[in-house]
This record gives C-alpha cells, structure tokens and sequence, in this order.
C-alpha cells in the first residue's frame, strides 16, 4: 500500500461526530462502494427521502468528507458528489480522547460504531438461512506474530480494496455489502471470569 492509499487519519473531534451519525456513515458507505453520486442516487439506495441525503452531504462537506465532483455533472444544476478519501478513514481513539472535546465525541463515536457492529452481527445471524446465500458469518482464529497479524491486515486491505474499486465499476443490479473486519487478541478467558 502506497502512502497515498493509506486511509486518512481523523484529527478534529468535530470530525469525529460529524460521522459518529448512522446516516452520515451509510452515505459514505456509498460513495466509497459506488463512486460519485447525487443525492437522490444515495438516497434511493439509502431508502431515505432525497431532501435528507442532501443534508447529509452537506454536513460531510462541512467538515471536508466529501466535495462535489462538476466533472461528473450533466450541466451546471446537477450536483454530484464524491468521498473525499477514497481509501477511507482511520481514527486515533487515544489521540481524539487528549484533543479538546475529543472525550465527548469518541464516546458518540464509539456508541454509533458499537451499535451498527451489533446490528450487523444480529442482522447477519437473523439472515443464516439465507437463501441466496448473500450473508456469510465468519468466526476463525489465527496463531499470529505481531508481525504476521501486521501482515495479515495488510493483505486483508489490499483484498478489499481490489474488491471496492471492482465495484465501482459494477452495473445496476450490484448491491452495497457490509464487511466488518476484526482482528485483535482472543479474549483471556482467566481474566474475564475473575473480573
């Protein structure tokens, strides 16, 4: 990975709550999954009223998350609409937590992640028999270095990004899938039963 491929790092706490809202995260959800889109695209693929999505990216252009793109307009009235950070976000819990307000916007943060990983997990257990099989529930354990974990996630991404740019490019019946990764230490099972 490139340092231009790096995900951007969240240094503003405002920042932080401007995509601590569920909406505000699916649209860039979508823009990253489609590429640029109007408002109205986001919002019927959002299922919310276009008005709505218009808000909404304009809150994450306040804050630098996402710019028009005129060169994807039809004429000079049609907004278009792209994520400024193709490759993502990353956010420095500790750092954001020292950052004046910081405190306050990483426990908004952390509650709306928390919630959308448990609704995820609750949804994708609720869909195991899935017909079509489109919902995939992967729990796997790894004997890991902390440089092959480091390794690892690096291919992971590298795996994910191929698979996003690929669907950009997708056609009409593509449809927006969520991937939630996790990779940390197993739990200490002694230390949670003597806690």
């Amino acid at each position: 990975m490139t340092q231009r491929e790096r995900p951007e790092s969240v240094h503003d706490p405002r920042v932080l709550r401007a995509i601590a809202h569920p909406v505000r995260v699916r649209v860039l959800d979508e823009l990253g999954a489609t590429g640029p889109s109007r408002a109205a695209d986001i919002a019927r693929l959002l299922g919310i009223p276009a008005n709505q999505a218009s808000f909404h990216l304009r809150q994450l252009a306040k804050y630098g998350l996402v710019v028009e793109a005129p060169e994807q307009a039809r004429d000079g009235r049609d907004r278009v609409w792209r994520a400024t950070h193709d490759e993502g976000l990353t956010v420095d819990i500790e750092q954001l937590s020292a950052a004046p307000g910081g405190a306050a916007a990483v426990r908004v943060f952390r509650r709306e992640a928390a919630a959308t990983a448990h609704e995820a997990v609750d949804r994708a257990y609720g869909m195991s028999h899935d017909p079509e099989g489109r919902t995939v529930i992967s729990d796997s354990v790894l004997r890991l270095t902390r440089a092959d974990a480091t390794a690892f996630m690096a291919e992971l991404t590298a795996l994910v990004t191929t698979w996003q740019r690929r669907g950009r490019a997708a056609g009409a019946d593509a449809r927006t899938y969520q991937l939630l990764q996790i990779l940390q230490p197993a739990r200490d099972v002694g230390a949670a039963e003597g806690s």
